[in-house]
């Protein structure tokens, strides 16, 4: 068609591939540290971040001789040992630069600091590296400025590659972006799908929140088999192998003999080994055998016999892992805590309590699946193109279902978002005008989550009777280590106060803590949400019961706010309206403090 942008082809050649992109991604990476720096190096912000601050425990329970196996937390919950559902595949890098920092500066602390920035910030560098590899293979070199700009602020804007971010949500945005990247390399003589799978399983092994992507690459992988055959015969038999033998080796690695056959659910055992082995195995030999993928009819029923298989396998084996993920939580706890938590809700409830929110978690993803649509549209169905189009749309729906989600969905969405912005510019160089000139400058704008994400700060600003009532308890929410210092002075006991503050108090004290905001803890935190939202006269014996001797309470911590709001006769709310019931007493070193505390008196006094 006259007139119509077409963009350069790829262009694949070693220096483009190492040299470029790395330096583009490490200078990125650089910016970054340079402005986190700013701060001050001492001043590292996990404390934001309940997730990096347990992780940080889990690192150093390891490194004090905790064993390999045992991931309970034994400082939290009830009495006994949480069983945790994370994964030693993240705390065994973050606990090895800890130790040679450590050993090279003769301070832990230190040791943790550089673990602090050296973690998130590699695989910041990684990630953009990865996505500029992705974009130079589907559409060549003219992509590359956009996509390392939109892609540098997207990656870091997502929040896990913030220097202190220990979580291990951006190793699996790293590992999917990986695998995303090795499926459009995958060719009949290169090791691109062994490492597909690779990625995949590790991906699942880290954490199950990412079944859906692992789902979306093998989904493609099949449908790459099943119409194109020999096309894709060694990439299908190489990634079901890995799959299998990966899946393996991480279950022997990092689950106890004695665990071996109990099933989980929400973290890799016996039902993802499983799984994987039999669906991995089953893939490649399909694969390999000509009688069994010979014609795409053979193809079809070979792999609808596997996919049968593994569906009965889960069915009959494991059927608990086919309900909610939540289901076996309480009632009380879905109502007064994963509602109340901001990330894992669901698109509806945005679009009801918050909607100018929604443009920032969704309108970029929205934008370049359109992008990508009419793309296919105009050039046909390209194999790049499907699997970029299936990872968009799963992504998107899993922030549908939780926000949390769009972490994943947003980077992804940088690849068409910066194919548009380059064909914006190829127009505005070959026919310059007022027109082309905004386009291109609009693609740029709309292109960036952050600016969505502004606009819907400035519309909040400006619609609210009181905007500066959110600012003042960010500032008073307890995420300081220097809200600690007064707890962590006192002997070690058992702390019973609100979730949010349960990681910090592990993290900085050398207390227990009851309640903590995972799943798994649900009698510790049942039992805090009874004291603390029942009323004075029976959380006396509550508190005792748990074995509790000290309340923290944060005045200025949301999940304080709700609490009150949601029980306003309750115990919470009346400490924080200053209504201190008899069996407690105000430990007088914490008034003025972010967090106040107060001692259970003596039975007898």
């Amino acid at each position: 068609m006259a007139g119509e942008m077409t963009m350069a082809e790829p262009r694949i050649g070693r220096e483009s591939f190492w040299r470029g992109d790395a330096l583009k991604a490490i200078a990125a990476m650089l910016v970054v540290a340079a402005v986190s720096a700013l701060g001050g190096l001492g001043h590292v912000p996990a404390g934001a971040d309940n997730d990096s601050m347990m992780r940080l425990v889990e690192v150093r329970d390891l490194i004090a001789g905790q064993g390999w196996f045992d991931l309970h937390q034994y400082r939290l919950g009830l009495e006994g040992a949480l069983p945790m559902h994370w994964s030693r595949l993240v705390d065994a890098p973050i606990a090895a630069i800890v130790m040679v920092g450590g050993a090279l500066t003769g301070s832990q602390a230190t040791g943790e600091m550089l673990a602090q920035y050296l973690w998130p910030l590699g695989l910041y560098a990684l990630a953009l590296y990865l996505l500029l590899r992705i974009g130079r293979l589907v559409w060549g070199e003219d992509v590359i400025l956009p996509l390392t700009v939109i892609g540098a602020v997207t990656l870091y804007q997502t929040g896990v590659f913030a220097p202190g971010a220990l979580d291990h949500h951006n190793i699996q945005l790293v590992l999917m972006l990986a695998m995303v990247f090795f499926l459009l390399r995958a060719a009949p003589r290169n090791h691109a799908g062994w490492l597909a799978g690779t990625s995949a399983v590790l991906m699942l092994a880290i954490g199950m929140e990412t079944a859906p992507y692992v789902a979306a690459g093998g989904l493609f992988v099949v449908g790459w088999f099943l119409l194109k055959g020999d096309e894709a015969r060694r990439t299908t038999a190489a990634f079901g192998i890995a799959f299998s033998t990966v899946s393996a080796g991480v279950f022997a690695s990092t689950v106890s003999p004695s665990q071996w056959g109990a099933a989980y659910c929400d973290a890799f055992s016996v039902v993802q080994f499983s799984i994987g082995a039999v669906g991995g195995a089953g893939l490649a030999a399909i694969a390999w055998s000509r009688a069994l993928s010979g014609t795409t009819l053979r193809r079809g029923v070979s792999l609808a016999s596997l996919g049968t298989l593994v569906g009965c396998l889960v069915l009959f084996y494991f059927p608990q892992c086919l309900s909610d993920p939540y289901s076996d939580l309480a009632p009380m706890l879905r109502t007064f805590w994963l509602s109340a938590v901001s990330e894992a809700q669901p698109v509806w409830k945005v679009l009801t309590s918050t909607p100018e929110d929604a443009a920032g978690y969704y309108a970029t993803t929205l934008i370049a699946i359109l992008v990508l649509a009419l793309r296919i549209r105009r050039e046909g169905m390209r194999r790049e193109y499907a699997l970029l189009a299936l990872m968009l749309v799963v992504s998107l729906l899993v922030a549908f279902w939780q926000i949390r989600g769009a972490r994943f969905a947003a980077p992804l969405a940088c690849l068409p978002l910066a194919m548009w912005v380059a064909q914006r510019r190829q127009r505005t160089a070959t026919e310059p005008g007022t027109v082309s000139t905004l386009g291109m400058v609009g693609a740029w704008i709309f292109s960036f989550s952050m600016v969505w994400a502004l606009t819907a700060d400035a519309w909040r600003l400006f619609s609210e009777q009181d905007p500066g009532s959110k600012s003042e308890i960010g500032e008073q929410a307890c995420t300081n280590s220097t809200d600690y210092g007064l707890l962590a002075s006192l002997p070690a006991s058992t702390i019973l106060t609100i979730s949010n503050l349960g990681a910090p108090i592990l993290l900085h004290t050398s207390h227990r803590a009851l309640a903590g905001p995972y799943h798994r803890n649900i009698a510790g935190n049942l039992a805090t949400l009874d004291v603390l939202m029942g009323p004075a006269s029976t959380g006396e014996t509550q508190t005792r019961e748990v074995g509790a001797s000290l309340l923290a309470v944060c005045p200025g911590n949301p999940e304080t706010a709700f609490l009150t709001r949601q029980a306003p006769d309750g115990l919470l709310a009346g400490l924080v309206s200053g209504n201190v019931p008899d069996w407690l007493e105000m430990v007088p070193e914490s008034v003025g403090h972010p967090i106040v505390l107060y001692r259970v008196t003596s039975p007898h006094s």
